[in-house]
């Protein structure tokens, strides 16, 4: 348990500083600013920003636990649910509206990767921690306060630069959400009572999230990444999930060799440790050789990566002045978030290669001009498949 860990990584100086978290036990649990108007001094003067309505702040400073059970007897107070519901949307358009206007080169993809990776769970939740945000929420659920004090020690072992830049999860962990939810529950009560004033939102909780992630400083979600890196080269990555007692352990395979492993109490966090694991070593580590071995097939003049072999063949036909090579879609199946492509090829030879017989997954029809076709791999995108199956074709051409 992370409550074992602490002796361990710090030694006497950890100890030293632990009565700051207001609690004698090995793992301290988040504390709770009874007076609530301290409370709200407080985020006011984090925020630099007075309250019109301090209703607004309250009802985002109370969780749904506390409002359910009613106070001492009175009238349920809101919790900050309709609030969070807001402010995701608020913040999602804040960052949206600042990535369009400082990255006017970025497209589409880019600028929502940038977003999504802001206001993640994660990221969210590390602004919480930062700004010690949890303390002044109202709460009657002694559950979540364990889980939260978790999370909260986990972040304090991580570099001081983690963070506020982990936004897809740190190694032992995972992020509770009720801590990314008071962040946009506070936005939200800034964004209302500011009459829906979008720029005075951002102007007001801008620098509460830096270090604000960048085009320059992005790190894209390791399991896509991951993906994205073996279809280059016509590979797959393949994970495996088994149970070690308490911890849940993921293993990583490309072309049937491990290269990763991960491990955590929660399922999420072991992925995303076990793609972390594998990208290290595939990028230039140990098992570098998985993603290269076989990817030529040996010749000589070498095809180059897998996203470039598309392109690779419509210079050859040009240089040879043959006609456009012929993309097609041969098979599409499977569920529509595993969806696979299957393409294949077609070039016409008109400067007569010598009859030769079928070889390397070459079809040969006519007799005039010569005509071949080669079908790629299964890929996830057509536009890796159409590469697959011109990569196929290049090596072909290598050997004739």
């Amino acid at each position: 348990m992370i409550a074992q860990r602490n002796p361990r990584k710090r030694g006497a100086p950890e100890q030293a500083a632990a009565p700051e978290a207001g609690s004698s036990v090995a793992l301290p649990l988040p504390g709770f600013v009874a007076d609530r108007a301290e409370a709200a001094a407080r985020v006011e003067r984090l925020l630099q920003y007075q309250f019109r309505d301090g209703a607004l702040l309250e009802e985002a400073l109370t969780h749904n636990s506390f409002a359910d059970s009613g106070a001492k007897g009175g009238a349920a107070p809101f919790s900050y649910q309709r609030l969070e519901f807001v402010g995701d949307a608020a913040l999602g358009l804040a960052f949206s509206n600042f990535f369009y206007l400082t990255n006017p080169d970025l497209g589409p993809g880019a600028l929502s990767t940038l977003r999504a990776a802001n206001i993640s769970t994660e990221k969210l939740a590390r602004v919480a921690v930062r700004h010690d945000l949890y303390p002044l929420l109202r709460r009657n659920c002694p559950r979540l306060d364990l889980l939260v004090g978790q999370f909260i020690e986990s972040v304090k072992q991580e570099p001081e630069d983690d963070i506020g830049t982990a936004p897809y999860g740190g190694s032992v962990v995972k992020a509770p959400k009720v801590l990314a939810d008071i962040v946009e529950a506070i936005a939200a009560a800034v964004y209302v009572d500011c009459k829906f004033d979008l720029e005075k939102l951002w102007k007001v909780t801008r620098w509460l999230f830096e270090p604000i992630i960048t085009a320059e400083t992005v790190d894209e979600q390791p399991v896509t990444t991951l993906h994205e890196l073996c279809q280059k080269h016509g590979k797959a990555a393949k994970f495996k999930t088994w149970r070690n007692g308490g911890m849940t352990v993921v293993n990583v395979f490309v072309g049937g060799e491990l290269v990763g492993i991960g491990s955590s109490e929660h399922q999420i966090i072991a992925k995303l440790n076990a793609a972390r694991d594998a990208l290290g070593k595939l990028g230039s580590g140990s098992k570098l050789q998985v993603l290269t071995t076989a990817a030529d097939n040996g010749s000589k003049d070498g095809i180059g990566e897998l996203r470039e072999c598309k392109q690779k063949l419509n210079e050859q036909c040009i240089r040879k002045n043959w006609p456009k090579p012929f993309f097609k879609i041969e098979k599409e199946d499977g569920p529509a978030h595993e969806r696979k492509f299957v393409c294949s090829v077609q070039i016409e030879i008109q400067n007569g290669i010598s009859q030769t017989e079928k070889q390397n997954g070459i079809s040969k029809m006519g007799t005039q001009n010569n005509i071949f076709v080669t079908i790629g791999d299964p890929m996830s995108r057509v536009k890796d498949a159409e590469n697959s199956a011109a990569q196929k074709m290049l090596e072909v051409l290598l050997k004739l």
